[in-house]
């Protein structure tokens, strides 16, 4: 199993997932479907399914079109939310085949939507997992509560997500890492973990390179929103459930400003 991340608009990811010996591959949220086509001819695979995590914009806004460019296509999207192109619905716990080797469970993250699905992908039994999580969680944020709440960022994040192996690899909708970083270090400011995390990012960054993926267990450790599951955390910011402390933490960052 190959993870290929696809920049595209201003700060979005679509990720292509692709088995090297089959060549058959999957497109999560191709926003730009003919970038995402360009680097499938470049590499000789065979896009078969879409993967869309939600409905906004700047995830499926590019299924119409990778629908005329793909004839027959299957897009995939949560059955709660109204994601342009879909062809077929899921609902958490739905399993999909991309190949013989590689299979795919939905997971229902709501709270940013409805609806939001993030995908659980295993290939080999010695191969790690990888989880694309949309504008769900982001590596040490997640997504406004655009269509939610904090209960049900919490059940997301730290027991749907949360409880996933540790070394998973987290594939985010967006590149917010280093502003992530910095809001979480305001509510943290003597975790090492954050600022040896921050430091590598700015690197990253700095050399144009992404800062996908993450991974679960490196999550626990650096992201405000699920160490608000922590008696430590609730505390220090002044709250007596993780719940209580999602929110407080959310309204932080939403007029936080770097």
């Amino acid at each position: 199993m190959k993870i290929i991340p696809v920049p595209c608009l201003e700060d979005n990811y679509s990720y292509l997932i692709i088995d090297e010996i089959s060549n058959e591959a999957a497109a999560v949220d191709p926003v730009e479907p003919e970038k995402v086509l360009r680097i499938c001819q470049e590499i000789g695979c065979q896009l078969k399914i879409i993967l869309t995590t939600h409905h906004h914009w700047d995830h499926a806004g590019g299924n119409e079109k990778m629908k005329e460019l793909v004839p027959g296509i299957t897009v995939y999207g949560g059955s709660l939310d109204n994601v342009k192109g879909c062809t077929n619905k899921l609902e958490n716990g739905d399993k999909l085949l991309l190949s013989n080797d590689i299979s795919i469970l939905a997971l229902h993250t709501p709270c940013h939507t409805n609806g939001h699905i993030s995908y659980y992908v295993t290939g080999k039994a010695d191969e790690v997992p990888a989880v694309f999580t949309g504008d769900t969680l982001f590596i040490a944020g997640c997504g406004k509560f655009f269509e939610g709440t904090a209960e049900q960022m919490y059940r997301s994040l730290c027991v749907t997500l949360g409880s996933l192996p540790k070394p998973t690899w987290v594939y985010c909708g967006h590149e917010y890492t280093v502003s992530n970083l910095l809001f979480a270090q305001t509510v943290e400011p003597e975790n090492t973990k954050l600022a040896q995390k921050l430091a590598w990012a700015n690197q990253q960054r700095q050399s144009g390179l992404p800062t996908v993926p993450s991974t679960i267990e490196e999550e626990w450790e650096t992201n405000p929103f699920m160490r608000a599951e922590l008696p430590e955390m609730q505390e220090k910011v002044g709250c007596k459930s993780a719940v209580e402390a999602i929110q407080k933490i959310r309204n932080q960052k939403d007029n936080w400003r770097r």
